[in-house]
């Protein structure tokens, strides 16, 4: 199932908007029931200011009711295996556990699957502050 993602997150890195940094990412998750969630980083005149296509997909999670994720999939245009950045990682870790599969992908697919807790091993969970 990990090609679909990786498509879904290559449709969303075409709508992403990099008029700054020329640097398209897109991103899609799955949730436990199969819902898709993309999203596309979105750069705003503010530089750096904007968001990663990582939060925008989390945002349209949210919205969209939530779940369980079990799968991430990222894609940039010009970046083979592109990683979340740290914040990014930070905000899918609030919702994610330690073994979420995350897909890195290069520009034919799935290019390295690693986990959550691979990617942020010390990440501060919500759970915490219960």
């Amino acid at each position: 199932m990990s090609h679909d993602l990786f498509e879904a997150a290559r449709t969303a890195m075409a709508k992403a908007y990099a008029p700054y940094s020329k640097f398209p990412v897109g991103a899609a998750l799955r949730t436990e029931d199969g819902r898709v969630f993309t999203g596309a980083n979105i750069e705003v005149a503010s530089y750096p200011e904007g968001w990663c296509a990582e939060t925008t997909a989390l945002g349209h999670y949210i919205m969209g009711g939530g779940g369980k994720i079990v799968e991430i999939a990222v894609l940039a245009e010009r970046m083979a295996k592109c990683s979340p950045c740290g914040g990014c990682r930070q905000r899918l870790a609030e919702f994610c556990q330690p073994d979420t599969k995350l897909y890195l992908c290069d520009n034919t697919g799935v290019a390295e699957t690693v986990t959550m807790g691979d990617m942020l091993p010390y990440g501060f969970r919500g759970d915490i502050l219960k």
